[in-house]
């Protein structure tokens, strides 16, 4: 069964930084593109940053700038680096395998992480 374990998330105040981290297993990682996606409370859910097979990437607006995904296929986990945050990035994260794009939109895949809770203050 394909498993992803997340770890990173914590409370930080506002200007601070995390990296989190989303760890695969049961899975050919290194031919599946992979996504951050967050949802805030009250809001829907948001893909934040994809990072595809190839290694190209694409970023939410809201976070161009500040935030980097980035992937080790040797060690079977996918990164996001968050600098600079806000109170408006609280939210649990969730990593995503096996999405993709149709045309410029982007599908998740099945498989997602448990979350961990990025928690910003002012």
């Amino acid at each position: 069964q394909v498993q992803l374990v997340e770890s990173g998330g914590a409370l930080v105040q506002a200007g601070g930084s995390l990296r989190l981290s989303c760890a695969a297993a049961g899975i050919a990682f290194s031919i599946v593109n992979m996504g951050w996606y967050r949802q805030a409370p009250g809001k829907q859910r948001e893909l934040v940053a994809v990072i595809t097979r190839g290694g190209s990437t694409n970023y939410a607006d809201s976070v161009k700038g500040r935030f980097t995904i980035s992937r080790s296929n040797a060690k079977n986990t996918v990164y996001l680096q968050m600098n600079s945050l806000k109170p408006e990035d609280t939210a649990p994260y969730y990593c995503n395998i096996g999405g993709d794009y149709s045309g410029s939109k982007y599908y998740p895949g099945d498989y997602w992480g448990q979350g961990t809770q990025v928690t910003v203050s002012s």
